[in-house]
């Protein structure tokens, strides 16, 4: 009997997650895996790359978990720089060419098991000048890189990034790191529309705070480029703002074009849809995961696309286990995410108000002030919490928190309580940890759950 052969197609989180644990539990004499990676870097964190430009990182090597060398060196036939371009379904093979070498190098590779991690893309509107030198997009390393190298050759010091979600927020704070003269422009009525707009115009004020000049419900129609091909300007509600650099921060779409062309099945958010175990609904030699995936969201009951580490590397941890002969699932997720613009610390989990009402829920929201601390305690900062609670059953939908230092981890205890299901009346009887230097008497994520427990048990 031959030895099975595993092929990855993607070499970051996922796809080498899969492969490291599918080696672990099978040896190099029982599967042979194959893994292949456009770019020239695995395993490293995208979410690192606005730190790396703005200085709080040294270089890309800090962001590499594991080097391609110590995958090869664990019995991974990982081949860098090679596009696959094809998965031939019914022949269990894919095709695959030397990004450097062209066309003329491609070659098929047959497989018993298939994981595709093919991650995500960033948002590049149609619409003129975007092919202009300067303009960046900041998905990979290879992406982080040529931003750098941007900055370093820029005539000015004058920076329009286009987007106010997570990306677009951080690349910001990182270019005003850099000493650059930053407009945001936004689409929504607030930055970070993860969140409600009334939390949202929090992170407005401490963006301004920053020097930052932030310009909502604006849609960019235009980026003009100068006669040397770089580009000049974005031109947004037909105003035009100087740029010597534009970065994109519009958001990621799943990069799931040669799962299209295969046949595979996509969710309406243009991710594979796979079972709890990550195989590929109705293809048993099929697994996928990472940002080219949607999950189920464990509040609303449906399905989301939300594209983080975090959510990566267990997709990967799942399939390999699968793969390599063990068993184990993903049941899905509730949103959680974390970020900061300075020290302001920003967080949600579970649904927003809009979320909410397009999941058919009737819900009743609070919002509370409070401190990171005792208020008599040194160091004490404002924190203001939002939280979403469903009629007459009182069960927890959502939370939202910007504040200062020690705001934004504090989302964890609300996400533990989605994933358990409880209600915003068990939560006030949490025995959460207290001492004057961490925490009022009352944490400010119980203070927000008393709140909404007496406004339901008003109802």
């Amino acid at each position: 009997m031959s030895m099975e052969r595993l092929v990855v197609i993607g070499g970051d989180a996922a796809g080498m997650s899969a492969a490291s644990q599918a080696r672990r539990l099978r040896g190099p004499g029982e599967l042979e895996i194959v893994a292949f990676e456009r770019g020239h870097f695995t395993s490293y964190s995208a979410c690192g790359i606005p730190y790396w430009v703005g200085g709080d990182v040294a270089g890309p090597d800090e962001l590499i978990a594991r080097t391609p060398e110590e995958h090869r060196a664990r019995g991974i036939d990982l081949r860098l720089r090679t596009e696959v371009t094809e998965i031939d379904v019914a022949g269990r093979r894919v095709r695959a060419r030397d990004v450097d070498s062209g066309a003329g190098s491609a070659y098929w590779t047959s497989y018993d098991k298939l994981v595709v991690a093919t991650g995500a893309r960033p948002v590049r509107p149609d619409m003129p000048g975007m092919d202009a030198r300067g303009v960046h997009g900041v998905q990979t390393l290879d992406d982080g890189q040529a931003l750098l190298d941007t900055l370093s050759r820029a005539r000015g010091r004058r920076a329009v990034v286009v987007g106010a979600g997570y990306i677009g927020v951080e690349m910001a704070e990182a270019l005003i790191n850099r000493g650059y003269e930053v407009t945001v422009l936004n689409r929504g009525g607030e930055p970070m529309s993860t969140l409600d707009p009334d939390m949202g115009r929090l992170v407005h004020d401490a963006m301004t705070g920053l020097g930052i000049t932030m310009v909502n419900d604006v849609e960019v129609t235009e980026l003009l480029a100068g006669e040397d091909g770089r580009v000049r300007a974005v031109v947004a509600k037909d105003t035009e703002y100087p740029a010597d650099v534009v970065v994109l921060g519009i958001g990621v779409r799943p990069e799931t074009a040669l799962a299209r062309a295969a046949g595979l099945p996509l969710g309406g958010h243009g991710g594979l849809l796979t079972d709890l175990a990550m195989r590929v609904r109705g293809h048993e030699e099929i697994w996928a995961g990472g940002d080219c995936v949607e999950v189920l969201d464990l509040v609303s009951g449906q399905e989301r696309y939300v594209p983080l580490g975090t959510h990566a590397n267990k997709h990967g941890q799942v399939i390999g286990a699968n793969v390599g002969g063990g068993y184990a699932t993903f049941p899905g997720v509730v949103g959680t995410a974390v970020s900061k613009v300075c020290d302001l610390e920003i967080a949600r989990t579970g649904l927003r108000e809009k979320d909410a009402r397009r999941a058919g829920l009737r819900y009743e929201s609070v919002t509370i002030e409070s401190t990171s601390r005792a208020g008599y305690y040194p160091g004490a900062s404002p924190m203001t919490v939002k939280m979403l609670a469903e009629r007459r059953t009182g069960r927890l939908l959502g939370v939202q928190i910007v504040g200062r230092e020690g705001a934004a981890k504090r989302v964890d205890i609300a996400a533990v309580a989605l994933t358990a299901g409880m209600t915003v009346e068990q939560m006030t009887a949490l025995d959460l940890g207290y001492a004057p230097p961490f925490s009022p008497v009352w944490d400010p994520v119980l203070v927000a759950a008393r709140k909404a427990a007496a406004k339901v048990r008003n109802l």
